[in-house]
């Protein structure tokens, strides 16, 4: 799962330009959005569209779910890997 974080915070910092923050900068259990990394909802969607295209995840709108497992790094990679698993 360590594994799985630092590919996910790597594609944070990537598909965000996230210039002058590396994967060490990053909480794996701090939120993603508001007062933890301070990502928007502009974010969300690059976000979003990345995981899904990098994981073949299948990410939803309509879900309410999608925001739970958005909340941090950690609630991310459990996602990803429950999605692995049922797929």
């Amino acid at each position: 799962m360590e594994q799985l974080n630092q590919e996910i915070k790597q594609l944070i910092i990537d598909t965000l330009n996230l210039e002058g923050i590396g994967r060490e900068d990053i909480d794996t259990d701090a939120p993603l959005f508001g007062d933890g990394l301070g990502l928007d909802s502009i974010d969300a969607l690059e976000l979003g569209l990345a995981v899904k295209n990098r994981y073949n995840v299948i990410l939803s709108a309509e879900n309410q779910e999608i925001r739970r497992h958005f909340f941090s790094v950690a609630t991310l990679s459990a996602f990803i890997q429950s999605q692995r698993a049922a797929g």
